[in-house]
């Protein structure tokens, strides 16, 4: 039921994004915002179906309220991101901030904190809760670094597609946009510093909120790394080819690759039946994980 709810949900998110360059003006803001709160329902009812209220929960809070309280304080002080200001397209503001920036923050997250869950072996086997590998103490220290930094870095890179795209359309103007990166005029550095730093405080915080279940992953996290791989793999080819955004599509492709190449190679091996390490066979329960 999990997979079934989260792969319709997909199916219907990437069909509004295959959209997104046939359209403009009002019916491309509208679709805009229709996607987020898409992503915001996959993304936190799959954290709900498959781990259950905790997780969800958990996910809300850090992401969503996270979200809205750094754009919140972004917008009244340019800290940490830069000056910057949104325009009326993207629906009612709070504090200056539409109501689905903070959405959008919590679509990605999960995915992403998904992907550094299974790169740095959280499969059910070897789940945080779970006894202490060979390594000791030492190599559960370095598999979380290791997974907070590639969590971070994978929803941070995703900023090299999404704000040109949407500075692009006009939905956020920034006041002083220099020094910026090679090709992606209108946008300061300090904006992708400020990703990276509300990423990291992000993914540090959601593990110990969230509890053992958001530890590992299993069968039933396919959607988010489809709906990782996707992301990765359509905003190149968006911007290379629909958008007119050839800078972005290369600094995208080179940033995300940090997580979607070697979360792609992975999942292939996992499903040739190459990989041993691949996920365990056995469903979560979220009520009896959350409490290991």
């Amino acid at each position: 039921m999990t997979r079934r709810i989260s792969w319709t949900l997909l199916a219907v998110l990437v069909l509004a994004q295959i959209c997104y360059p046939l359209t403009t003006g009002d019916t491309r803001a509208g679709l805009t915002v229709a996607t987020v709160v898409l992503g915001w329902l996959l993304s936190v009812g799959h954290a709900l179906l498959s781990r259950g209220p905790r997780v969800a929960a958990a996910l809300v809070a850090v992401a969503t309220g996270g979200g809205f309280a750094i754009e919140a304080i972004g917008v009244a002080t340019g800290v940490p991101f830069g000056s910057y200001d949104y325009s009326g397209e993207l629906g009612p503001k709070l504090a200056g901030v539409p109501l689905i920036i903070p959405l959008a923050w919590t679509w990605m997250a999960w995915p992403a904190w998904l992907a550094a869950v299974r790169l740095t072996g959280g499969n059910a086997a070897t789940a945080d809760g779970g006894a202490l590998t060979a390594g000791g103490s030492g190599s559960m220290v370095g598999r979380w670094v290791g997974r907070i930094a590639l969590a971070t870095v994978g929803l941070a890179a995703w900023d090299l597609f999404l704000d040109p795209q949407m500075v692009a359309e006009g939905y956020w103007v920034w006041r002083d946009a220099t020094p910026a990166l090679p090709g992606l005029a209108g946008i300061p550095v300090s904006n992708y510093l400020g990703w990276l730093l509300f990423a990291v405080l992000m993914m540090s915080a959601l593990r110990p909120l969230a509890g053992p279940a958001a530890a590992h992953t299993d069968r039933r996290d396919h959607p988010m790394v489809a709906l990782y791989l996707w992301t990765y793999f359509s905003s190149i080819l968006a911007h290379a080819v629909f958008l007119d955004l050839p800078a972005s599509a290369l600094w995208g492709a080179a940033g995300m690759a940090v997580t979607a190449v070697p979360l792609t190679v992975t999942f292939l091996r996992a499903h040739r039946g190459g990989d041993p390490g691949r996920e365990a066979h056995q469903p979560h329960r979220p009520g009896v994980d959350a409490t290991r």
